[in-house]
């Protein structure tokens, strides 16, 4: 897989929600169609998500460029990038049930490799990794994956690691930002490394099925046999077959190789909601308010405002202090988005399986659906 050409990307969303203006279309469907008809995108999903739950899924659209398979609001979408705050909440979980601590060094984390990694990376910790602040790379080596494989995936990430925390930063560690994938793949591998178990069982026992997000998998969805699920385009509009040129290699899994249904993806982003406010029960484990507060707080310093797998943004919309969650996902071939707010407790989720400005644009729309449609149920309460 080139990594030049298939990228996970978190290019900065344009969203900004208006205040409430007129009351939305009883028909959500209707009018996620009428936006996907506009931009020209082969399907396009949106979903409401509050404190409470979820409050609704639509789907519109066809589940390939020129197909006659119908998307519906059950079909799994490739969530990019949306998966590194995944990752950070499995890393929160790891830390609550005494498996991690948020300030152990890397070069105790990985002591096999303490004696061969840079120098400036040994006083790094798992927060700089999960906020893009430790001087990494922003993406594996081109040819990082050539002699791997065959290998499994926790082989593949640990040779992955070894190369880039041997090579050195690439700027100063903690000085600037700099968006990384890096930082999340080998967060992940050090919950491999701690747990002996890859990351991708970490995800479905700690978190995914605790959540019942049964869905949950990884990579692209579906089978090429039959149209099964919806497909990815390349930014042409043409479908790209579940295989090996339809995502990333595995390996980065997580930095960004979820996919979900709408409405398991919206569990996770309740949890988010529901964390805000006060401690929560995660399977046998508990996830206190004191974490999501770490959670929910961005790195200090300039540039982006980023941690643990999401980007801070203030907008009146959110109710309070004005304080929103926000993140993006894109292998290049899907694209999606999500808003939380905090204070208000509620979020929009948005997908779209092409990754242009126009569906960018689309997103961004549906996304603005949902603040709506929250506004118009919260002033007939």
């Amino acid at each position: 897989m080139n990594l030049a050409r298939v990228l996970l990307l978190a290019v900065a969303s344009s969203f900004c929600a208006p205040a409430a203006q007129e009351p939305p279309a009883s028909d959500l469907t209707a009018r996620i169609e009428a936006i996907r008809a506009k931009a020209g995108v082969p399907a396009l999903g949106g979903a409401l998500v509050s404190v409470d739950g979820l409050q609704g899924v639509w789907a519109t659209g066809t589940r390939r460029a020129g197909g006659t398979e119908k998307v519906t609001p059950d079909d799994l979408w490739h969530l990019g990038s949306c998966t590194k705050a995944m990752t950070a909440t499995l890393i929160a979980l790891l830390v609550a049930r005494g498996d991690l601590a948020w300030d152990t060094q890397l070069g105790e984390l990985l002591p096999d490799l303490a004696t061969e990694m840079h120098v400036d990376f040994l006083d790094l910790t798992l927060v700089e990794l999960m906020s893009h602040r430790a001087g990494l790379p922003a993406n594996p080596f081109d040819d990082s994956f050539e002699a791997l494989a065959g290998k499994d995936l926790v082989t593949q990430r640990a040779a992955v690691t070894r190369t880039v925390l041997k090579a050195g930063p690439v700027h100063a560690p903690r000085a600037e930002f700099l968006y990384s994938n890096m930082g999340f793949l080998i967060a992940g591998h050090i919950a491999e490394v701690v747990t002996k178990k890859p990351w991708e069982t970490l995800m479905q026992e700690l978190l995914f099925t605790p959540l019942g997000m049964t869905s949950a998998g990884f990579g692209p969805p579906g089978t090429s046999a039959s149209c099964d699920q919806p497909r990815g385009h390349t930014a042409e509009g043409v479908p790209v077959e579940p295989g090996e040129e339809a995502d990333n290699p595995p390996a980065i899994g997580p930095a960004g190789t979820v996919h979900a249904t709408l409405a398991d993806w919206a569990k996770f982003i309740q949890l988010h909601l529901r964390g805000a406010r006060e401690d929560v029960k995660v399977g046998a484990l508990t996830l206190t308010k004191d974490t999501f507060t770490r959670l929910h707080t961005p790195y200090p310093g300039e540039g982006m405002q980023y941690g643990y797998g999401w980007v801070f943004a203030q907008r009146p919309w959110a109710g309070g202090d004005g304080l929103t969650l926000w993140h993006n996902g894109s292998n290049t071939m899907w694209y999606c988005v999500t808003w939380l707010g905090l204070a208000n407790g509620f979020a929009g989720l948005a997908t779209t399986t092409v990754f242009t400005p126009r569906s960018q644009g689309a997103a961004d729309e549906v996304i603005q659906l949902m603040i709506q449609e929250a506004q118009a149920k919260a002033a007939k309460r």
